[in-house]
């Protein structure tokens, strides 16, 4: 009978401590930390030198941070998927077929703009708006920068234009007091428009928005008669760009 309780006393004691370890084990794996969730890292469009685990501003050309994509992820309809990262840097690129859509300037004239602003030019294009309170601004100091290097080139060999990326705000005469505080001289074309037409121009141009804050400080400078496309950094050396448009203009 002894022998018999005994053996009981055992068997359950090996029960319990199955029990226990089971339970142990069982612990263990729910204190274990699940899988490490991928941080989202931001990413200035223009500068990807600049990053940040937040949400913000680039402190370089102030646009919004965006989300960092995978090379995978990465849009093909871009001008370029790559953007430049230091001032001076410039690259070819390929411009979509440009449409000659109606377009008003700054003083309310109706022009095509392919056969008006673009064809047998060579033009340097950047994209603004009046509203704007980063980047707009500088960018279009620079032109008048540029213009001031070029002199009298701009109008005769060489054309500058700024489409305005919200023609839904910027009427001609907005435009013609904007040019205005700027000097935009002869040769210097501001461009709005049916906001249709002018998101196929952007398009064409590989520069298409959803949002007017997150416009590209991007200048194309190019020579539609050669077909022959460059871009270079908005707020780049005024000399240099100046340089690079001279350069579009006398190449062969």
């Amino acid at each position: 009978m002894k022998r018999i309780v005994t053996l009981t006393l055992v068997l359950v004691s090996l029960t319990l401590l199955t029990c226990e370890g089971m339970s142990a084990v069982k612990g263990q794996t729910a204190k274990k930390p699940g899988a490490r969730k991928n941080s989202v890292v931001y990413e200035c469009p223009m500068h990807p030198d600049v990053t940040s685990s937040k949400p913000g501003k680039c402190p370089k050309c102030r646009m919004d941070l965006r989300v960092k994509k995978s090379d995978g992820d990465k849009s093909s309809n871009s001008v370029d998927s790559k953007s430049p990262s230091t001032d001076k840097e410039a690259g070819s690129v390929s411009v979509r077929e440009i449409p000659d859509v109606r377009v008003l300037d700054q003083h309310g004239r109706q022009l095509n703009f392919y056969k008006d602003l673009i064809a047998d030019k060579v033009v340097a294009v950047n994209f603004i708006f009046t509203t704007c309170t980063a980047i707009c601004r500088p960018l279009t100091a620079t032109f008048r920068r540029v213009q001031q290097e070029l002199g009298e080139q701009v109008g005769k060999n060489v054309w500058l234009i700024s489409v305005s990326v919200d023609p839904a705000t910027d009427t001609p005469e907005r435009l013609r007091d904007f040019a205005e505080k700027f000097k935009a001289g002869p040769g210097w074309t501001f461009v709005t428009g049916d906001p249709s037409d002018i998101d196929a121009i952007l398009r064409a141009f590989g520069v298409a928005i959803t949002n007017k804050n997150d416009h590209t400080p991007m200048v194309l400078i190019g020579s539609e008669r050669k077909g022959v496309w460059t871009r270079a950094y908005g707020l780049s050396s005024p000399v240099e760009l100046a340089k690079l448009i001279g350069e579009m203009s006398e190449s062969p």
